[in-house]
């Protein structure tokens, strides 16, 4: 594997260990059949399960898989954390139990035309299939609402699939100050405000496993953080 790889694809592991290490074989024969130079980096944060030592064991044999640790379980700090450490040309923000390699070959001709920055994988755009259950679509539907009521968001979609310019990004990145899952909200929501090519692909949505945190459980943080992130950008100016 070259220094700098043409793709780097950050995946944040939170209790995984039943589905980690087929998801990892699934998405690395994928990229290997394309035969992409890449790597995949697993942030993994405050997991209680054999998590980190299937990753220990995942990453000795394969020097494209990297990973880190972090005690406490946050999806955005470690999503952030991910990107940061992030080396290639291309990055890709994947999630464990989707990996849709789809994504990547629609995705990424778009970044190496020139004509776009970001590419968000939309579950609600038109043309997309969400097979989510319905109160999590619906869950969906009223984050974004919020995100266009509070934020002036234009878009469909924040969460989930992403790809995008390293070079072009890592600004953006650095000026997020929310954590939890509202860090992919305001990464997405910063790069439109700052005029970046941002465009949405409709993506078919076939979760592997049920979600490892509990939607109402994750409601709280996310009322709170989409509230500070309405005071640092409409209030605050920053």
């Amino acid at each position: 594997m070259a220094a700098s790889p043409y793709l780097s694809i950050v995946i944040p592991v939170y209790n995984e260990a039943s589905i980690i290490a087929t998801a990892a074989a699934e998405l690395t024969q994928g990229l290997d059949a394309r035969g992409w130079d890449y790597e995949v980096i697993f942030a993994e944060n405050g997991s209680r399960d054999a998590t980190p030592r299937i990753l220990e064991e995942m990453c000795a044999k394969s020097p494209r898989l990297r990973w880190f640790h972090s005690e406490r379980p946050n999806y955005g700090t470690a999503l952030k954390a991910g990107i940061e450490k992030a080396r290639g040309t291309f990055v890709f923000c994947d999630e464990i139990d989707l990996c849709d390699l789809s994504f990547y070959d629609s995705a990424l001709p778009l970044l190496e035309k020139g004509g776009v920055d970001m590419v968000v994988g939309s579950k609600a755009a038109k043309g997309a299939s969400d097979q989510r259950p319905l109160v999590r679509r619906v869950a969906t539907r009223v984050h974004n609402g919020l995100l266009r009521v509070a934020l002036g968001f234009q878009g469909t979609d924040t969460h989930g699939l992403k790809a995008f310019r390293r070079e072009a990004l890592l600004p953006v990145v650095a000026k997020c100050l929310v954590d939890m899952d509202v860090f992919a909200s305001e990464f997405v929501i910063r790069a439109w405000r700052e005029g970046l090519r941002v465009v949405e692909i409709p993506i078919q949505l076939h979760e592997k496993r049920q979600p490892s945190i509990h939607l109402f459980k994750r409601v709280p943080n996310v009322l709170k953080n989409v509230g500070k992130l309405f005071y640092v950008i409409r209030i605050r100016g920053t």
